[in-house]
């Protein structure tokens, strides 16, 4: 994953990026290995599917050791003490209404690489988290999501 682009993000998606590396490198390679060493056992490689997952283990942890590497060498972390409670911006808190059925939710805006909706973490590159950047407490921005284009009144910017 050869890129040039800037990965943006907070110093919890760095920690997380550099925990999962940590892990894939210490932990999981290990685990695979021998996971190796008992299919090669077995004996007949070209009937060994114990060995064949084993291996195929082994190059997605290693592509995806190479893809975080990738985002380290390419990290620019937002200081969330340096944020402005003003506007919108990666690292924000952002309370949103919308204004078609009144549901009211929070969202931390973040960098794609560490968006989980889920856990109400939305990419600063999604339809949302595009629309709500740059803009104030009680402006309503227009977000054009796949089913059409939803209208959030931003209640609340926080650090």
């Amino acid at each position: 994953m050869a890129t040039s682009k800037k990965v943006k993000l907070t110093k919890e998606g760095l920690a997380a990026l550099e925990n999962e590396l940590e892990y894939l490198k210490t932990v999981k390679r290990k685990e695979v290995s021998e996971k190796i060493k008992v299919a090669l056992s077995f004996g007949d490689l070209s009937e060994n599917s114990e060995y064949d997952e084993a291996k195929n283990e082994q190059a997605m942890v290693e592509a995806r050791i190479n893809e975080v590497d990738a985002i380290l060498q390419n990290v620019h972390v937002v200081n969330e003490d340096d944020l402005s409670t003003d506007v919108v911006s990666l690292g924000s808190t952002v309370t949103l209404k919308n204004m078609k059925n009144d549901k009211v939710d929070t969202f931390k805006i973040v960098g794609s690489t560490e968006a989980s909706p889920i856990k109400k973490r939305i990419s600063d590159e999604s339809p949302v988290g595009k629309a709500v950047l740059g803009h104030k407490v009680n402006e309503v921005v227009d977000a054009e999501v796949p089913s059409g284009i939803i209208q959030y009144q931003i209640l609340e910017i926080a650090k």
